[in-house]
């Protein structure tokens, strides 16, 4: 029709709606940045595997540790054998998957040992305003400019046979070890902490929780070290592979645990003698440790990076 308009509907205005964010809890985003670690995932799943290897291969392959068969002495690998044996005929894949079990539980009781005490010395220096930081700290210098391997020699060349009458003979050694190794490596864990304590300490939420009248002790268990248990995991993730490695050391020196409890360490001073006729005796328990520390070490630098939120991953 001429002259004539149509009327358009008035247009209404368009608003943007936000959709709510979703809370993501904190293990769950640590865990989502820890999955994007290859190295550390492959590592936790390698480290899981020779972990259910030494828990339930004992009962998978029942072959005596102490079984001697004089008619296969340094064999090879074969079927009745998949690892070979040693110099008595003793089956190398029973004795490894035996001696994984203490060599594994020393390095995670030592890394206890050595991760409470340094917690507490950290703890106690980085909330002290007096005397008792340098003290401590004098005491952590102390025992880091001990040389640790001759001073581990030397403790357990003393007190092995006092504590084999206390705990037996494998129960003694294992307390011994884990005491030494873990009593040897707790400064790294306390100068951490103390230095997390430091720049935890003045911070606002320790500060409301001053005023509210916690007592230090409080403030300590409850507002500063849950926020520095970050950097504690990692170390203690270090620490494991360490006391692993010390043990190992120990047993290849003759000073760890005697030839009838098998570690891996031990299987190695065993085989020392045997490199030419049997390199199989000393290739897989080394393989062993090796896989274990990489493992340990990767896991680590992914928990590292996992739980700092200032790295992009």
């Amino acid at each position: 029709m001429a002259g004539s308009t149509l009327a358009s509907p008035s247009a209404e205005p368009i608003v943007a709606v936000a959709a709510p964010a979703v809370s993501v809890s904190p293990g769950r985003e640590t865990w989502r940045r820890f999955r994007r670690h290859r190295l550390a995932m492959i590592s936790a799943i390698v480290l899981a595997l020779l972990i259910l290897a030494v828990v339930a291969g004992p009962w998978v392959w029942t072959v005596p540790i102490n079984e001697i068969d004089f008619s296969a002495q340094l064999e090879g690998p074969s079927w009745a054998h998949p690892l070979g044996t040693d110099d008595l005929g003793q089956d190398i894949l029973a004795r490894m998957l035996y001696g994984g079990r203490i060599s594994l539980a020393v390095g995670l009781a030592a890394m206890v040992v050595a991760t409470v005490v340094g917690v507490i010395v950290g703890a106690l220096a980085g909330m002290s305003r007096r005397w008792l930081d340098p003290f401590l700290m004098w005491v952590t210098d102390l025992f880091l400019s001990l040389p640790q391997l001759p001073l581990l020699l030397l403790v357990i060349y003393l007190f092995r046979e006092q504590l084999k009458a206390l705990f037996g003979l494998e129960g003694g050694v294992f307390v011994l070890i884990v005491i030494v190794i873990g009593g040897l490596r707790w400064m790294p864990v306390a100068r951490l902490v103390r230095a997390q304590f430091f720049s935890l300490r003045e911070k606002e939420f320790v500060e409301a929780a001053r005023a509210s009248g916690a007592t230090r002790f409080r403030q300590m268990v409850h507002h500063i070290l849950p926020n520095a248990i970050g950097p504690v995991i990692v170390a203690s993730t270090i620490e494991v592979s360490s006391a692993i490695i010390a043990e190992s050391t120990l047993s290849f020196l003759g000073l760890g645990f005697p030839p009838d409890i098998p570690t891996w360490g031990r299987l190695l001073f065993d085989a020392k003698d045997q490199l030419d006729a049997a390199p199989h005796w000393a290739l897989f328990p080394g393989a062993a440790i090796f896989l274990t520390v990489l493992s340990i070490n990767f896991i680590g630098d992914g928990l590292r990076d996992a739980l700092d939120p200032r790295r992009v991953i």
